[in-house]
């Protein structure tokens, strides 16, 4: 059996398996963790709204689709028992829902065409009638002695062994959280992926704590082809397409003249970085006089896209960028072994067989078009990049198999809490992320540059 000694101490393998076993543990442990606040922070923001749901409605609602039958709306009743035995569970849901409780005496009378009618004293009276045009929902009316605060749902239609089931209608959840809610959440979601994910391999291959998105000049590049579109008109894709076809190839040449720049000198991190600063510098000038010649209301549009934010989602949005994240994250997770080795120096890395230029070419690439991919629906959206490596590090340690898929779960934490801040701190008003992921970054990242005990790059 291989030993080791270690401070007089006699280590067998089993010993440093066992370690390695807890070792990788806990890196997994933080992964679930990470998962598990995903799961939980979306329901909370999918509950809230101009429309507040419970978390449970949310989770149901969001549930309901894939698994019809095991997330079903409330049961009310069966029909066919209505008279009878199942009357008096109408009238204490009509009571419980409605507080309408002068139900409770009246009597329940059922047409030949299916139409429940319960009929009180004056004008007081609910109608029950099957929609002819949807078997799968009754319409319900009530008139008389009702608050106008309570707002009255149709009920929705099963049918389960020849019984038609009546059960509450679910479609103000499913509206509000299908059509309004989850486009926007999953939008935060994959996006902070990406930029958790891209800022951790940039600050890999370029060796420096400070790389992300913004400090390379990609998410420059982005914001002056939408100021371009906006503020001009110019654009090589036209139509709809323009700001984001703009934002998303000037996103690349940014990378594309980092990359040329930086291969005469043999692609060396401090030659990347230095060019991405310039880069930065040079679309934020030409940025700021496209702004100075441009007209108020559209230089007030083109600021709002820099800040960043999540308004444009929608599903076709949210399934581009997931179509470009499943692209992206294997490649750039396959280079974790390569990443881990060049961080002991290109020369180290040579010698054990890793081809250091092309592995950090790729990586760019890559990681710019994830980038842009986001950058280009989403605008200016700081911080995420740069901050979400920094923590998973202080977190898991150096290891570039863990860090990276770790930051971009922590990305898409620190995403959409901040969305969620920014939805609910002013509501009904809703600030830009951007603006928020600046706030919560800028004293986050002091905080962990003042806490830091040890060196962990």
């Amino acid at each position: 059996m291989a030993t080791a000694t270690q401070e007089g101490h006699t280590v067998t393998a089993d010993e440093i398996r066992e370690q390695y076993k807890k070792f990788v543990g806990r890196k997994v442990l933080f992964i679930f963790i990470f998962i598990a606040l995903i799961v939980g922070i979306t329901g909370v923001s999918t509950s809230l709204g101009s429309a507040d749901l419970s978390v449970w409605d949310a989770y149901s609602s969001i549930l309901r689709k894939p698994f019809p039958d095991m997330f079903e709306s409330k049961y009310i009743f069966t029909l066919d028992n209505v008279p009878g035995s199942d009357g008096e569970k109408l009238k204490q849901y009509l009571v419980d829902e409605y507080g309408i409780g002068w139900v409770q005496s009246a009597e329940i009378i059922k047409t030949e065409d299916g139409t429940i009618i319960i009929k009180g004293v004056g004008e007081n009276k609910v109608e029950i009638t099957p929609d002819y045009r949807d078997k799968e929902k009754m319409a319900v009316k009530i008139s008389g002695d009702i608050d106008s605060a309570h707002r009255v749902n149709d009920f929705k239609v099963k049918e389960v062994n020849g019984e038609l089931r009546i059960h509450e209608s679910a479609w103000l959840a499913d509206v509000c959280v299908w059509n309004l809610r989850l486009p926007r959440i999953f939008l935060g979601i994959i996006a902070g992926i990406g930029l958790g994910l891209a800022g951790a391999v940039m600050q890999a291959i370029l060796r420096n704590p400070l790389a992300s998105p913004y400090t390379l000049g990609i998410s420059s590049g982005a914001g002056f082809g939408a100021s371009l579109a906006i503020l001009a008109g110019a654009g090589i894709i036209g139509g709809k397409y323009l700001i984001i076809g703009n934002a998303f190839i000037f996103a690349l040449l940014v990378s594309f003249i980092i990359l040329g720049l930086s291969s005469r000198k043999g692609a060396t991190p401090e030659t990347m970085i230095l060019a991405g600063i310039a880069m930065m510098y040079l679309f934020g000038a030409m940025t700021t006089i496209l702004q100075y010649f441009g007209e108020a209301e559209a230089v007030k549009e083109a600021v709002f896209w820099m800040v960043g934010d999540l308004n444009r989602s929608s599903w076709p949005v949210v399934t581009i960028v997931l179509g470009m994240l499943l692209c992206c994250a294997p490649l750039l997770i396959m280079r974790s072994w390569d990443l881990n080795v060049m961080g002991a120096g290109d020369e180290t890395a040579k010698s054990l067989g890793v081809n250091v230029k092309r592995t950090r070419i790729i990586a760019m690439v890559v990681s710019t078009l994830l980038v842009a991919t986001v950058v280009c629906f989403t605008g200016t959206i700081g911080f995420i990049g740069l901050v979400a490596p920094h923590m998973t590090r202080l977190a898991i340690g150096g290891d570039n198999r863990y860090v990276l898929p770790v930051s971009g779960l922590l990305g898409a934490v620190l995403l959409i809490t901040a969305d969620l801040v920014a939805r609910r701190i002013i509501a009904p008003v809703i600030l830009p992320v951007g603006a928020v992921t600046a706030f919560m970054g800028a004293p986050l990242f002091l905080y962990l540059i003042m806490r830091r005990r040890r060196e962990y790059w």
